[in-house]
């Protein structure tokens, strides 16, 4: 079987848990000795046999992103000529993959990693874009032949916002992690080397700077950590000029009343954030949108307790009382994730975090669970197989 997975990211380019999904699901899909696994992703040409990049089309440099990206598409969609099955992932190859199933008649798989109505404030950043981002996915969802949902709460969203879609099309796959790269691994010097005291409690934080991920409430609720416990910033990308500002205002606040706030601010490799997680006390996941959080399983697998918001697939992964703690959220019916009770919900992540670092050995016993829970329920090999299921069901 020739399977074609369409990316925007695929490394060395992954900036977010859509890339890291795909960089794992294709090297697991390669080592079934009867599928030709053959990736197709943007920016430069890759040296990886079997992996081929498409630039920008140099006619749409000065176009706006998302017309640039449909323009990466056109070529990526031809060059599908004779696959069995074509699976995209993220908007951004979407259409990529809708124009190959219809131009060569190869059943198109969609992966749900995320949701264009359930991310609004997408129109910050792409401008008009976002319609056409918002085009591209409904399009492409409502024609698939199925659509894979990383977490139960996924399916939920994507049978909500697009509810033409046949509900017997969508298959949960959870997302996985590679449980021997991702595991405790203490480098006090490399920790030392990144601002951050290892023999000191932290708080543990790794995303990109966009409102799903929650942080200037995280930041607000940093506020009540006791005056010891470091903040560990690891958070870049910014998605406007205007979320930055806010970010900065907010830590610039938080270093004028307390020591041990640590912002690294570019993408460190995955060996440095491995030590940060086997430093730190708790990991926090402020999320206001959250499909399932490969971040969070990443902090499991290092034996990290998780503080997480109750939302989206959060709760299939990170389990209240056992492997971290999770705080309730109620939120705005908008599609925007926005807390109903903006305070409430600070001061309801300010406790948990402060309860979940003033008992450290408790936080190490929920760590060890959660690295167990990844090992036992999200391995690559077990999400690889299930995508497999889901492509043979449709030949």
């Amino acid at each position: 079987m020739r399977i074609d997975v369409l990316s925007r990211e695929y490394p060395p380019d992954v900036y977010g848990g859509a890339g890291v999904h795909v960089a794992e699901l294709v090297r697991a899909l390669r080592s079934d000795p009867g599928l030709d696994v053959r990736v197709r992703c943007f920016g430069p040409e890759r040296a990886e046999v079997g992996t081929t990049g498409y630039p920008d089309p140099v006619e749409l440099a000065g176009a706006n992103a998302a017309l640039r990206s449909m323009g990466v598409d056109l070529p990526m969609a031809q060059d599908c000529d004779g696959a069995d099955v074509v699976h995209s992932h993220t908007w951004y190859a979407n259409f990529g993959g809708h124009l190959a199933s219809l131009l060569h008649g190869a059943p198109h798989v969609v992966t749900a990693h995320s949701l264009e109505p359930l991310r609004p404030w997408k129109a910050e950043q792409l401008g008009g874009g976002y319609a056409l981002s918002s085009w591209v996915e409904k399009t492409a969802y409502e024609a698939a032949a199925a659509v894979i949902a990383v977490s139960a709460g996924m399916r939920r969203d994507v049978l909500r916002s697009y509810p033409d879609v046949d509900p017997a099309r969508v298959h949960v796959v959870h997302n996985g992690i590679d449980t021997v790269d991702w595991s405790r691994r203490p480098r006090p010097d490399a920790v030392r080397a990144l601002g951050v005291d290892p023999d000191q409690p932290s708080v543990v934080f790794v995303g990109r700077i966009t409102r799903q991920k929650g942080l200037p409430y995280f930041l607000r609720a940093a506020a009540q950590l006791p005056p010891d416990v470091q903040l560990v910033l690891c958070a870049g990308a910014p998605d406007t000029a205007e979320i930055m500002a806010e970010v900065e205002a907010l830590v610039d606040g938080l270093r004028t009343t307390r020591q041990g706030v640590v912002w690294i601010d570019r993408m460190l490799d995955r060996e440095d954030v491995v030590a940060l997680l086997s430093s730190g006390t708790v990991f926090a996941c402020p999320s206001v949108y959250e499909p399932l959080g490969i971040v969070n399983l990443e902090a499991m697998a290092c034996e990290l307790p998780v503080v997480a918001t109750a939302t989206g697939g959060i709760p299939e992964v990170v389990q209240d009382g056992e492997t971290g703690w999770l705080v309730p959220i109620e939120q705005v019916d908008d599609g925007s994730g926005t807390p109903v009770d903006p305070e409430g919900f600070v001061a309801d992540l300010a406790a948990a975090l402060v309860d979940a670092v003033s008992d450290p050995a408790r936080a190490r016993v929920r760590g060890v669970a959660g690295r167990v829970r990844a090992e036992q329920e999200f391995g690559w090999a077990t999400v690889a197989a299930r995508t497999l299921e889901v492509y043979r069901s449709l030949r």
